[in-house]
């Protein structure tokens, strides 16, 4: 059997059958109940599910037994994730490995909007503080840290930031900006990728540049009003003219 295109949509919707998935989220902020494999070489979050029709045989990709054509590989666990800070913390509970060559922080793990009344209806970032898979913030000096040891040790090749959304007009940036300035100070040559709300001051996007951020994620999520206060209505109150600005 020769794999289609649909059939990474689909082991994405239906699950695999993997036993042992080093590189795995159970619970809260980012995809959950998930395994790190590369498909065919490319890195993907699926859901690991014992019902599923999809299974992993000798490196191949099985569908109901029949071989897709598709090769799939596990994510090593990375070597940093058994390091921790001169205090205690450890390296996994600051940044975690997405995919293969990825690093990912969310340098504030509380939100603002995080009440019942005003949360994203899709968004579980407490949830990750909750189970004490992580830490409420990360300083630069943190995640400058343990992103050194990832590059060093697991060859990560790019690193993502985000954040939960502060009080201040900034809505959470001027941190962010920070903590890219930290990494940067020693990975000069890392790309990074920064994720917040539109802050209510546009002069921090040119302090995330500055710092060393060369690709800012703002996310509307939608360009429908009516879906967005249904959806995340706390967020949904930032006019998409903040958005367009």
């Amino acid at each position: 059997m020769t794999a289609q295109p649909s059939t990474r949509v689909d082991v994405a919707i239906q699950g695999i059958r993997l036993l042992d998935a080093p590189v795995s989220r159970r619970s809260g902020a980012g995809p959950s109940d998930d395994g790190h494999v590369l498909l065919n070489g490319v890195g993907a979050a699926i859901p690991l599910n014992p019902r599923s029709p999809y299974s992993v045989r000798g490196g191949r990709l099985l569908l109901d037994g029949a071989d897709t054509g598709m090769g799939v590989e596990a994510v090593a666990r990375p070597r940093f994730y058994d390091l921790q800070t001169a205090d205690g913390t450890s390296y996994e509970k600051i940044a975690r490995l997405h995919s293969s060559h990825v690093l990912a922080t969310t340098v504030v793990q509380t939100c603002v909007r995080y009440e019942e009344s005003e949360r994203c209806r899709f968004c579980a970032i407490e949830e990750s503080l909750a189970a004490g898979s992580t830490i409420a913030v990360k300083s630069p000096a943190q995640i400058a840290e343990v992103a050194k040891a990832a590059a060093e040790l697991d060859g990560i090749t790019q690193m993502v930031m985000t954040t939960g959304t502060s009080n201040g007009r900034d809505r959470g940036a001027v941190h962010l900006a920070r903590c890219v300035r930290a990494v940067r100070e020693v990975l000069p040559d890392l790309p990074i990728q920064v994720q917040c709300e539109p802050p209510g001051d546009l002069s921090v996007i040119g302090d995330l540049y500055d710092a060393g951020a060369r690709s800012i994620g703002i996310h509307v999520e939608s360009l429908d009003d009516d879906a967005r206060l249904r959806w995340m209505p706390g967020k949904g109150s930032v006019p998409l003219a903040e958005y367009r600005a």
